[in-house]
């Protein structure tokens, strides 16, 4: 059973895993774990954390501990990772947990929510403000433990076809836009829906979609959107997108101790190493959009827009509260932890910036 301290656990695991690299190990017993991705083969920053993760926990075990990734060009099933992982036909995988709200709907408010908190304000929550242990209080019922995976910071709000210019041009739009997000739209009558990343582009060339949000230039400019959609749109409803490392606790049980603390440093390490590179990526590939594609058109949404969307992200968070225990006890937790670390927020990062703006 996964206690309270399970954040503290993390913070603590690195001393333990720099002792049992001993060669006297090295002897010892083999672990295997087969882990399933949902990103496709060579994904830019979302394959960088599993690679990672599963490199440094061989070397931190001297060998004990080995990880193989499938790709969903492997296992054919990029939203099927949740399901696999659960069964034990994966012991691992890497993915995002708001993509298994039509499972457990309490698993979407740990990828990101609208108009909450920054990366470092979330992984605050996460580590110090208890998100880890709301976290667990979802997943281990099912059998499973999740750890974050890596952030993609605040992502942009989409490529569209049409500008947006007011309310009434996002009733009908079709959309790709996953987690409380796609809801938030649906209230304002346009049609959501999540398609895997593979196949994004096409959905968008063939016109199944009208518009979509992926993540950044850290992940759009590979993927060609602009080529299709000239009007891309700051961001709200992403602001630090999580992905998760999902992990059968059977499977994690089996492991000596050192392992597990192994295992989850490891974890812990790629993910901080995938949210530094996703902004370094996101600002290189900032400056190659703006060189070499000058006609696509940064917009940011109109204010009546972005209020009616705040209007319905309230309206939905409070229906949501009202319907699940467990839901109004995760978003009150966060509520309360982006009241207190806003302000700090303001005045150091938000000051900072507007003073150097001026």
């Amino acid at each position: 059973m996964l206690k309270l301290t399970f954040a503290r656990k993390l913070i603590a695991a690195a001393a333990c895993a720099a002792a049992v690299i001993a060669p006297a190990q090295a002897a010892e017993k083999t672990y295997r774990l087969k882990l399933a991705e949902t990103w496709p083969t060579n994904f830019g920053v979302f394959s960088m954390p599993a690679r990672e993760m599963a490199d440094l926990a061989e070397k931190m075990s001297n060998g004990r501990l080995q990880i193989e990734i499938d790709t969903a060009n492997k296992h054919k099933s990029a939203f099927g990772v949740f399901d696999m992982v659960r069964a034990g036909q994966y012991d691992m995988g890497h993915s995002a947990s708001y993509y298994w709200k039509g499972k457990v709907p309490n698993t979407l408010y740990f990828t990101t929510m609208p108009f909450g908190m920054t990366a470092m304000e979330q992984y605050g929550w996460f580590y110090h403000g208890g998100g880890m242990e709301l976290m667990q209080k979802v997943y281990e019922p099912l059998g499973l433990m999740s750890v974050p995976g890596g952030n993609t910071g605040v992502q942009m709000g989409g490529w569209f076809r049409k500008e947006i210019n007011s309310v009434e041009d996002l009733q009908g739009l079709k959309m790709r836009i996953p987690g409380f997000a796609g809801e938030v739209l649906a209230k304002l009558g346009a049609s959501p829906t999540n398609i895997a990343p593979g196949e994004l582009y096409t959905s968008l060339e063939r016109g199944t979609i009208d518009a979509l949000e992926w993540v950044g230039p850290s992940m759009d400019l590979r993927m060609g959107f602009h080529k299709i959609a000239p009007y891309y749109y700051t961001g709200w409803h992403e602001p630090a997108t999580e992905l998760q490392f999902l992990i059968n606790k059977r499977k994690f049980d089996s492991l000596p101790e050192d392992l597990q603390q192994i295992l989850l440093t490891a974890m812990r390490t790629a993910a901080y190493d995938m949210t530094v590179q996703s902004h370094h990526e996101s600002a290189e590939n900032w400056v190659t959009m703006k060189d070499e594609y000058p006609n696509i058109e940064v917009k940011s949404f109109p204010p009546a827009v972005m209020d009616a969307l705040e209007e319905a992200n309230d309206q939905l968070l409070a229906e949501a509260a009202a319907a699940d225990p467990l839901a109004a006890e995760i978003l009150e937790s966060q509520a309360k932890y982006l009241d207190k670390i806003r302000v700090w927020t303001d005045i150091a990062d938000r000051a900072y910036l507007n003073s150097m703006a001026e």
